[in-house]
C-alpha cells in the first residue's frame, strides 16, 4: 500500500486538573513547540466533549508522508517536549495514526 498523508492524533489526560492554569500552559506550550516543527501541518489543540470518552484533550496534526512523520518523531523539539513535558505531565494517552 502506498501511504499518503498521515493524520497523527494523541488523545490524553493530564495530571493537572482539567481547565487549570497548568493544563492550559501545557496545551499552549505544546501547540507553540510542536506546530513550529517544519514538517507539521494543520496542528490543532482539541478539547473532549463526549461522555463516551474519558480522555480530556487531543493534539491533531498532519504529515505529507511517512518520511515527514519520521522526521517529526526524530526532531529535537519533539523529543525534548516528550521528555520534559509529556512524560511528566500526561497521566495517560492513546495515539492514533491514520492514512488517507
Amino acid at each position: 500500500m502506498d501511504r499518503g498523508r498521515i493524520r497523527h492524533m494523541a488523545i490524553f489526560t493530564l495530571s493537572h486538573p482539567r481547565g487549570s492554569r497548568e493544563a492550559e500552559a501545557f496545551l499552549q506550550d505544546g501547540a507553540r513547540i510542536l506546530s513550529a516543527i517544519p514538517v507539521v501541518r494543520n496542528f490543532e489543540v482539541l478539547h473532549q466533549i463526549s461522555p463516551k470518552c474519558d480522555f480530556d484533550y487531543g493534539f491533531s496534526m498532519e504529515f505529507e508522508n511517512q518520511e515527514a512523520y519520521e522526521a517529526y518523531n526524530a526532531h529535537p523539539s519533539h523529543q525534548s517536549f516528550v521528555q520534559e513535558r509529556w512524560e511528566t505531565e500526561v497521566a495517560r494517552f492513546q495515539e492514533i495514526d491514520l492514512v488517507n
